[in-house]
């Protein structure tokens, strides 16, 4: 923005937009539309914003102007004229506010705005709601827009913002008694259709009508008598709750589910809370947490109370009213709260009421939500010991015999076979890969269940979770791993002899730092080789979650077992007894390293294997 010209406060000041600004603006008044009448949606909720936020202010401050004023939005067409009026009686804005509110926006969201409206070829009700620039839209409707306020402060003047949607916008100093904003829309030619009372009410029952205040034409209102919440839920159409949803949060994906929740005792309680259908929410902000809006008699009184919940279910979007908090209640007081403690318990424990509820009668949607949002649940797990059952209850693996679904730990424990005292899991980077891990085999050929732990969270649960009714968890990647039940027995292929000169090679190439020892292994049998962790190994569960994070950690040397009656490890070792300088056995050993490491997810620099492969396809196209 540009500075204002030497002038009188009472003098007409012509200010120039910002380059942002006015790129935003032509896109705005020159593109055509298909949802023109969201314009009207974005004043309401402005509105709406304006007069929560004087509520808030007349909570602690009683020379608030007008303290006595009814908490409304007005709404008012005049087809003669071809003009629309929306007033408001809330928090209003002195003559800087005005210029800085409405002549500045935010260089990072005007050009985020800009370049989606331009990749969507026309900006949709979606991309205007997502970039906070909302009070533009009016240029898609008006070739004029005028704006009066008068700040709630005792000593502020009135003051007008006025703009034609060009370069520039003047200011001045205006008549206006009450406090609040009007905005007076002067409508383009081919945006008549507006200018109807009828319109206008047929617009706010689409996209504001759970707004918080009245909304009125003349003296009818026109939005919902009674807040949605204040309602029972068998009186709420099941189609007003994702509506209810969109203008709470301007999330356009209808959410997950639903919790709407009335209670009297243990105290009072009326709220509705939803599980979102993603866990990344918005363009410009990747937002993945929730916000829980707090009321007191229908007033609000925080904008985020993230105490009302744990912090794993933070995901959470909604609000919570309750008769039993003082109007007067500060943020410190509300955090202390007794009764603040009641709500957190009750809405605690159904919200995993519910989410169990949604796991037995929908598997489909259970997944969705645990796609999206079982990290939070694996980060409860992992810090929270007050609802650790109830945690657990929520967790879901994918396993080597759930197929395509998902298990729960209850589900792995009904299969277990007798003599099995373990619940054994292996980790790696993702899912394919984790179904790929040597570390099955001795498993798999014993018919014994194992989890597939591939998320990053798992290792920090793993640091506090260590087993379920009695049974441990157990990382089939140990060294002194004992398995139940019998296997088919491996064929030896090669000779002592030539293996144990094999197993020399090997280490000697790979050298201490990356392995241990060398051995033949116990338990393979479809792979050529594993790498093991000695009992007691420091921090591999971090050091795992240090390189998914994508940090430098140095990967602690292991035991490399060879699998004796695989091909691979039979011919290698026959090279190797042939020509012990042989530099395919060399590359070989190599390249076992790294796949074992790949497999896991902890291989660092994948790229360093491309020389060694393009070698070993050379010696292998030899005549």
């Amino acid at each position: 923005m540009t500075t204002e010209n030497e002038t009188t406060a009472d003098a007409p000041t012509s200010v120039a937009f910002r380059t942002e600004v006015q790129q935003l603006l032509h896109i705005l008044a020159h593109s055509l539309y298909t949802d023109r009448e969201i314009f009207l949606r974005e004043l309401i909720s402005n509105a709406s914003d304006a007069l929560h936020r004087v509520q808030f202010e007349m909570l602690t401050n009683r020379e608030v102007r007008d303290a006595d004023a009814e908490l409304a939005i007005r709404l008012s067409a005049d087809k003669d004229a071809r003009t629309i009026t929306i007033s408001d009686t809330g928090i209003g804005m002195t003559r800087e506010e005005l210029i800085e509110n409405l002549g500045t926006i935010a260089q990072s969201s005007a050009r985020a705005f800009v370049a989606a409206a331009k990749e969507a070829q026309r900006p949709s009700s979606e991309i205007i709601g997502q970039f906070g620039v909302g009070f533009y839209s009016v240029f898609m409707v008006a070739d004029k827009v005028t704006v009066t306020s008068r700040s709630y402060q005792a000593e502020a003047e009135a003051a007008c913002w006025e703009s034609t949607g060009g370069n520039t916008f003047t200011i001045t100093h205006a008549e206006k008694a009450e406090r609040g904003t009007t905005i007076v829309l002067h409508l383009k030619d081919d945006a008549d259709e507006f200018a109807n009372d009828w319109k206008l009410e047929q617009i706010v029952k689409k996209h504001s009508n759970f707004v918080a205040f009245p909304i009125y034409s003349g003296e009818r209102r026109l939005n919902e008598q009674q807040a949605l919440w204040r309602k029972p839920a068998r009186e709420v159409k099941a189609e007003q709750y994702p509506e209810f949803y969109r203008q709470l949060t301007m999330d356009f994906d209808e959410p997950l589910l639903h919790l709407h929740l009335s209670t009297d005792v243990p105290v009072d309680l009326h709220t509705i809370l939803f599980v979102p259908a993603k866990r990344e929410r918005g363009i410009l902000e990747r937002r993945i947490e929730g916000k829980i809006k707090l009321y007191s008699r229908k007033i609000l009184i925080q904008e985020d109370a993230n105490d009302l919940l744990p912090n794993f279910f933070r995901f959470l979007e909604g609000l919570v009213d309750s008769e039993d908090l003082p109007l007067n209640v500060s943020r410190e007081m509300v955090q202390s709260s007794p009764v603040l403690q009641r709500i957190r318990k009750t809405l605690t424990g159904r919200l995993f009421k519910e989410l169990n509820e949604l796991a037995e009668k929908d598997a489909d949607k259970y997944a969705a939500f645990w796609k999206e949002f079982g990290p939070f649940i694996k980060e409860g797990l992992a810090t929270d010991y007050e609802f650790r059952d109830e945690l657990t209850k929520l967790l879901r693996f994918n396993t080597t015999k759930s197929g395509e679904n998902l298990a729960t730990l209850a589900d792995y424990k009904s299969r277990m076979l007798e003599g099995q005292t373990e619940i054994y899991y292996v980790q790696a980077n993702d899912l394919e890969a984790a179904r790929r891990s040597p570390h099955l085999d001795p498993l798999e050929a014993r018919g014994l269940e194992v989890l597939l732990m591939h998320d990053l969270m798992d290792g920090f649960m793993l640091g506090n979770f260590r087993e379920y009714e009695g049974l441990k968890l157990r990382n089939i990647d140990d060294a002194s791993l004992e398995l139940p039940g019998e296997a088919p027995a491996s064929a030896v292929q090669v000779s002592d002899e030539d293996f144990a000169r094999l197993c020399a090679r090997v280490k000697a190439v790979l050298g201490e730092e990356k392995v241990t020892s060398v051995r033949a292994s116990e338990l393979l049998r479809e792979n050529p080789a594993r790498l093991v962790t000695e009992k007691n190994t420091p921090g591999r569960e971090m050091q795992r979650i240090q390189q998914m994070l994508g940090r430098e950690t140095k990967i602690e040397p292991r035991v490399l077992e060879l699998n004796r009656g695989h091909a691979l490890i039979a011919n290698l070792a026959g090279r190797n007894s042939a020509n012990s300088d042989d530099p395919v056995v060399a590359a070989v050993a190599e390249q076992l390293y790294d796949n074992a490491l790949l497999l896991e997810g902890l291989l660092t620099n994948p790229a360093a294997m491309v020389p060694r492969l393009q070698a070993l396809l050379e010696a292998a196209a030899r005549p």
